[in-house]
């Protein structure tokens, strides 16, 4: 008898500690990483921004173990400029960039600018702080700009290029970014293919630690999209893969074109010149 009054008395003493833990942790708030919907986790990403200065065409790639990734992250628009919005993000960036790339601000002056005016309003009552978001910029010309905040997931970074920028979070390491870089500048061709080449240089160097699901791609050039009045070269979008970026190289390989371009686009997408 005297063992199970012991034994009683330990599990009253248990459940009041752990009441006493729930008292004084209640007004608490909540990790990032333990509040549903905001897990830092699912924001995982690497992207290239790049410039063909002998074509004009601006362009993006990225790739993510989220569902979907294409879905808010890149943003383009032809004469005007390029950006990608990323890791705790806020999609309000890419438009915000845009306009004031349209205003004709330089790419360092825009990210001051956006992060300056973020009010970091959390996300459905969470926390959804800036201080863990990162994006870049790039103008007409291929100058460019790029943000990787304090909190953003490790680990993340950023690395530039000519004519290019690459960032990430949640990635194997630093190899990942200066992989990129480096399959840009050195692969010739179709900026949409140095653009895939940049992300298989990515994974080749560990990409998104968690693995693959997504990819999506976007080049622009004024007047030269398919049909009247487009500037939307390619926008391409690989949703759920197990090798999207596999997926992406061959939609965009089916994509080059075998006949000569209309006035003003030769060479865009490998087009003959």
């Amino acid at each position: 008898m005297d063992r199970k009054i012991r034994a009683l008395a330990l599990a009253a003493a248990l459940c009041a500690a752990v009441l006493l833990h729930a008292e004084g942790t209640a007004g608490q708030q909540p990790a990032l990483s333990t509040v549903e919907g905001a897990d830092p986790a699912g924001t995982g990403t690497f992207s290239i921004l790049g410039y063909d200065p002998a074509t004009g065409e601006l362009g993006a790639a990225v790739q993510s173990r989220v569902f979907s990734v294409g879905n808010g992250v890149l943003w383009a628009e032809a004469n005007v400029g390029v950006a990608a919005t990323q890791a705790i993000v806020d999609v309000s960036y890419g438009p915000q960039a845009l306009a004031l790339l349209r205003k004709g601000l330089a790419p360092d002056a825009i990210i001051k600018s956006i992060l300056d005016a973020d009010p970091d309003p959390g996300y459905g009552r969470q926390p959804w702080p800036k201080a863990g978001r990162q994006f870049a910029v790039m103008d007409p010309k291929g100058n460019y700009a790029a943000h990787t905040g304090a909190g953003a997931t490790a680990w993340a970074g950023n690395k530039g290029g000519k004519y290019c920028t690459a960032q990430g979070n949640i990635l194997a390491g630093e190899a990942v970014v200066n992989n990129m870089v480096k399959a840009f500048e050195e692969t010739t061709g179709a900026l949409s293919l140095r653009l895939v080449a940049a992300l298989e240089g990515g994974q080749a160097g560990g990409g998104d630690t968690r693995g693959q699901q997504s990819a999506a791609l976007i080049v622009v050039k004024k007047g030269c999209g398919v049909w009247l009045h487009n500037d939307t070269v390619l926008r391409l979008q690989v949703d759920d893969n197990p090798e999207p970026i596999k997926e992406l190289r061959r939609l965009v390989e089916k994509s080059i074109p075998r006949r000569a371009a209309m006035e003003g686009c030769a060479g865009v997408n490998g087009a003959p010149k």
